[in-house]
Parts: C-alpha cells; sequence; structure tokens
C-alpha cells in the first residue's frame, strides 16, 4: 500500500485503493483455492483412499487459512463497524455466514462418508462465495465511507493479524480529542483486540450511554461496563471483555 501522503481520491496512488485491492486479492486466492480444494470431492469420483487424503487437505486448508481469514476479518474490519449504524446490520449479517461457515468446517472434519463429504464441501464453498463477495463488494465500501473508520489501516491490521501478530491493546483510550461522529468504530476496535479477561479505560467528555446501547446491540450479555469516573467534565469506564468461566 502506498505511503504517499498527498494523493488524487481514486488514483493507484490513493491509499483506500492500495488497501481495498491488497484485500481483494487475498479474497480473491482464498476463493480459488478453496474451489479448487474443493472440485476433488464434490467433481471427481474418487477411490477411497484419494478422497480422504482430499478430504484432509480440504480440512487442514479450511483450519490454516479459512478460519484464520475469518477471524481476522472479524476482529479487523467487522468489530469497528458493528457499533455505526450504517453497518451494524452488515456486521451482523456477515457473522452469522461466518457461523454457519464454521459448522461447514466441523462437518467436512467429521464427515465419514463420500455423500457427506460433498455435501459439507458444497455448502462451505457456497457460503463462503457469498461471505467473501460481500466483504469486497459491500463491507469495504462502507467501511471507506464510515467516519472515524480508517480503511488503510483497518486492512494493515488485518495484515498483522493473518501474520500472527497481535494488534496493540492500549489500557487507556481518550476519544476527547475525537469528533463525536468519529468515536465508535475507534472504541469498537480496541474492544475487539482484548482477550478474555482484559479490559480498557475509556476517558470521554460525557456520559456514554449512546455507546452502551450500541454495545449491547453488537455484543449482548459479551462485555462489561464500570464507571470509574462520572463527570462532570471527565468520564471514565473501564470496558472490559469478560473471562468465560470454565
Amino acid at each position: 500500500m502506498s505511503s504517499t501522503s498527498v494523493y488524487i481520491r481514486g488514483t493507484g496512488d490513493d491509499p483506500v485503493v492500495g488497501a481495498t485491492a491488497w484485500l481483494t486479492d487475498i479474497i480473491d486466492t482464498l476463493l480459488a483455492e478453496a474451489r479448487s480444494k474443493s472440485a476433488l470431492l464434490t467433481e471427481l469420483n474418487l477411490e477411497p483412499a484419494d478422497r480422504q487424503a482430499a478430504q484432509a487437505s480440504l480440512n487442514a486448508f479450511c483450519a490454516e487459512r479459512v478460519l484464520r481469514h475469518l477471524a481476522a476479518t472479524d476482529q479487523a474490519l467487522y468489530a469497528p463497524a458493528a457499533g455505526a449504524g450504517p453497518t451494524r446490520l452488515l456486521v451482523t449479517a456477515l457473522r452469522i455466514q461466518h457461523r454457519i461457515i464454521t459448522d461447514d468446517v466441523s462437518d467436512l472434519e467429521t464427515a465419514s462418508t463420500a455423500d457427506r463429504s460433498r455435501a459439507a464441501a458444497r455448502s462451505l464453498v457456497t457460503m463462503l462465495e457469498s461471505c467473501l463477495e460481500i466483504q469486497k463488494s459491500v463491507l469495504l465500501p462502507a467501511l471507506a465511507e464510515l467516519p472515524g473508520a480508517d480503511l488503510p489501516s483497518l486492512v494493515h491490521d488485518m495484515g498483522a493479524v493473518l501474520a500472527g501478530k497481535s494488534l496493540e491493546k492500549p489500557d487507556e483510550l481518550d476519544v476527547r480529542e475525537i469528533p463525536h461522529g468519529r468515536r465508535h468504530p475507534r472504541i469498537f476496535g480496541t474492544y475487539a483486540r482484548l482477550a478474555e479477561g482484559e479490559s480498557f479505560v475509556l476517558v470521554n467528555n460525557h456520559d456514554p450511554k449512546p455507546l452502551r446501547r450500541e454495545f449491547d446491540a453488537a455484543y449482548p450479555g459479551q462485555y462489561a461496563w464500570d464507571y470509574l469516573e462520572q463527570g462532570p467534565a471527565r468520564w471514565r469506564v473501564r470496558i472490559g471483555r469478560p473471562a468465560t468461566a470454565r
């Protein structure tokens, strides 16, 4: 992606264009490989040993590439958009598709007959095609226009997650100098980086009740909210991801 600071919007020097092209290439490559590996199971009448090998190859691809892509997309791209009105329902729909794809991967792993492996592979590719196309044609343009969401930075974060790196998790996020309409993507992006049991302190210049309603809509029952300071000039709230009981 270009680092040029002066550019004409929509040209090759535009960081949004570069980020979109990079992620589009990642998506197209992933989908092409998924189709190719799935075709061995769905379009060929393989001998049992060959079918098992093709199924094992597809299983490994799903674990190493498909599920990692879904997780990185959710953390880097979906999370900042989850609390914004224009993109909240889109993220909800995409996360439903993620769950279906994850179920298809599980079905493929446990398939014990040729018919079951073919059915799981067909469903997997169909859902993956739909999900990845929406990512390209709907999500990326929406993020490019979403106030407070810097698409090149978000795509850079996704690349870091795909490479196995951890994103920076600030202990405190002060949004008082950020314009009101641009704060929520930054806050939700910070929340998405938390592991179970971790938290950050949000510093605001008003009681963030609207933000809490957004969290209720995006992450019902999945976050902790504790006031540390309640005005009148400064509000501090600890927002966390609770540890799952084991």
